[in-house]
């Protein structure tokens, strides 16, 4: 098996099955597989996509949802392949873009894991595709929205092209196509993370730890469908998203910072979401 692809289904039948007929809608010069976790729906979106596809994807069926790093790390403890693609149930993957990733990766083996150009539903980037790594001052400059001409605090990397093919930092969980090999090495994503985070932290580990070249592929392109910030979103969510700030940093940073700092951080995180839960009260 040449690649084993990954997609976890919560409760999203329609867009679960959208995403795997742009798979199946192509022919591959390659084998693969595709594994659908169910993270415990609750509902009738499992029976529904067992019956649209039966025997042309593997279901695994969890008992209870811990997380989207949890639902992935199922799969990938049975995964076959040479490399393993991570792909978010909301996305549409557009025509030889699984061809051109898988060629690019059979050319460099000292890349570990390669992302492509992921857009959004209104065509634009999807910033989380190319980044650098968080660090306090990166996210400072984000978080408040402060604009930067330095290239070392550009955490989006908007001064790079969005169509080129270049090293990065880190990649968005929504399609990371990861080689068995540093996988293996770096490990399966950190289930302390539930939802955010588990993909910056995975590339940490992949490029830092262990030493793989992470590349950004703009030539070929993914549609990601996810919601627009303006609308109003779950509490779970937002506590969630900041709660994975604080994981990564403690993970990665806090060890080689000053007592002090840590605090700050720590402080600041907290200030922000209870605004964000607080702003979000409002919001229909």
């Amino acid at each position: 098996m040449n690649l084993s692809i990954v997609i976890v289904n919560y409760q999203t039948f329609e867009m679960t099955r959208n995403t795997i007929d742009s798979i199946l809608g192509y022919s591959y010069p390659f084998s693969y597989e595709i594994i659908v976790v169910d993270n415990a729906s609750g509902d009738d979106s499992l029976s529904k996509l067992q019956d649209c596809f039966k025997d042309k994807v593997k279901f695994i069926t969890s008992s209870e949802n811990n997380g989207f790093a949890a639902g992935n790390n199922q799969a990938l403890r049975h995964v076959d392949g040479d490399y393993v693609l991570l792909l978010n149930s909301d996305t549409i993957v557009w025509e030889n873009t699984l061809k051109n990733i898988y060629r690019y990766m059979e050319e460099h083996d000292d890349v570990g894991a390669c992302g492509c150009r992921v857009r959004l539903e209104n065509g634009e980037l999807d910033k989380a595709c190319k980044r650098t790594f968080p660090n306090v001052k990166n996210s400072f400059f984000r978080l408040f929205h402060i604009p930067t001409s330095s290239k070392e605090d550009n955490y989006n990397l908007t001064d790079l092209p969005d169509d080129g093919i270049y090293e990065i930092d880190c990649l968005t969980g929504a399609f990371m196509f990861i080689r068995k090999a540093a996988l293996d090495e770096a490990g399966f994503l950190d289930e302390t993370f539930f939802m955010y985070g588990e993909d910056i932290d995975l590339c940490y580990r992949i490029k830092e730890e262990c030493g793989w070249k992470i590349v950004y592929y703009g030539k070929s392109s993914i549609t990601h469908l996810k919601g627009a910030s303006s609308k109003k979103q779950k509490n779970k969510l937002i506590y969630e998203f900041y709660r994975a700030m604080y994981i990564y940093y403690k993970k990665h940073h806090a060890d080689k910072s000053f007592f002090l700092t840590n605090i700050v951080v720590y402080i600041g995180i907290a200030v922000l979401c209870i605004l964000k839960l607080f702003l979000n009260l409002f919001k229909k």
